[in-house]
């Protein structure tokens, strides 16, 4: 068995989610960011050129930090895990999977929502607009989107508001990120996971992230009061997350 990390309400795991996930059960949420399997700032990649390509410098090889299993082993990654899904949610708990946006002969969102919903409840595809152009060449890619299912016949939702749209927009406070060489590739902000947690979740309840990267996910559970369970393959990313997830509970305690 792998020791985990314990950082306040926090359970981080340095593994293979497929060491982890198998002994865990009854959490009452998941916000996941996968690997979607495009060989994501690879060497060659319009990711890892981005500098370049946006007339910043040259292309700097040194610079790629690939991701683990974002090959083509991704989908068959994706399709364990969403086997798994019944027996780690609680009834009416909720998974929040980021995904790609459109395009493509075979495309990514489509294959996902059909996966979750042959294992769960279908809930939603949230687009998430992140605001100035993004990248690409035709239909240049201006936003992602998280894919929503539940456990059973009903979705846990404690939000009174009667405005939550099925698109989160550039004005919500949700930024764009454009990772710098010391960060994820793929990090989101910590707003994104916060967004979906206080529509799905309440103070004290246990989040799982199986794929955590470099722990935004645990730092909105800091934030929020919520348990956090994380789990992440890469070393480096590992280390980025407990540091960054102490650092808030350590801010946290300044404020009270």
């Amino acid at each position: 068995m792998i020791d985990p990390v314990i950082i306040g309400d926090a359970t981080l795991y340095l593994a293979d989610c497929r060491l982890i996930l198998p002994t865990l059960t009854g959490v009452n949420m998941i916000f996941t960011d996968p690997p979607y399997g495009h060989n994501n700032n690879n060497n060659g990649d319009l990711i890892s050129r981005r500098e370049a390509a946006l007339g910043r410098g040259d292309y700097n090889p040194e610079a790629n930090r690939p991701i683990a299993n974002d090959g083509k082993e991704a989908e068959d990654l994706f399709n364990w895990f969403a086997d798994l899904l019944p027996s780690l949610l609680q009834e009416s708990g909720c998974c929040c999977c980021c995904c790609g946006g459109g395009g493509g002969p075979d495309p990514m969102f489509a294959r996902w929502s059909l996966k979750l919903d042959s294992v769960l409840t279908f809930k939603q595809m949230i687009v998430w607009d992140k605001g100035p152009m993004g990248m690409g060449w035709h239909y240049r890619r201006s936003y992602e989107t998280v894919l929503v299912a539940h456990k059973g016949d009903k979705c846990n939702w404690y939000s009174t508001s009667k405005d939550v749209e099925n698109i989160i927009r550039p004005n919500t406070g949700i930024p764009k990120i454009i990772p710098n060489s010391e960060q994820h590739p793929t990090e989101k902000p910590v707003e994104l996971p916060a967004h979906f947690m206080r529509l799905h979740s309440r103070t004290g309840d246990t989040i799982l992230d199986p794929f955590m990267g470099s722990g935004t996910t645990g730092v909105a559970c800091a934030r929020l009061g919520r348990k956090f369970i994380g789990i992440e393959i890469e070393e480096k990313y590992f280390d980025i997350a407990c540091e960054r997830i102490d650092r808030e509970y350590s801010q946290g305690k300044l404020f009270t």
